[in-house]
């Protein structure tokens, strides 16, 4: 049980902002990638900005099923007083 807690507790503190990070460089990317076309090809920014906008929501979708994902794997997560940390925290390096 106490192996699982860890991995949950990893996960949710860990895993999911990973996703938030690579969601925020793939939105950067491609904002960078739509201004360039826009630069070259003044007459097709509509297309552009319409093709841009649809795939930063997509993009979107999985910061916004992080945020979900955080919210339930917290709330399996048990809840500590300071003491009992420190008594885990005691027990696990042998002290």
């Amino acid at each position: 049980m106490e192996n699982y807690l860890g991995h949950l507790a990893l996960a949710t503190g860990l895993g999911l902002p990973i996703a938030v990070i690579g969601a925020g460089l793939g939105q950067g990317i491609a904002i960078y990638g739509a201004v360039q076309g826009m630069a070259r090809q003044p007459e097709a920014a509509g297309t552009i900005q319409t093709a841009m906008i649809i795939g930063l929501a997509l993009i979107e979708s999985l910061v916004i099923y992080a945020l979900l994902m955080f919210f339930i794997l917290s709330g399996k997560l048990p809840g500590f007083t300071t003491e009992q940390a420190l008594q885990i925290a005691q027990t696990a390096t042998g002290r």
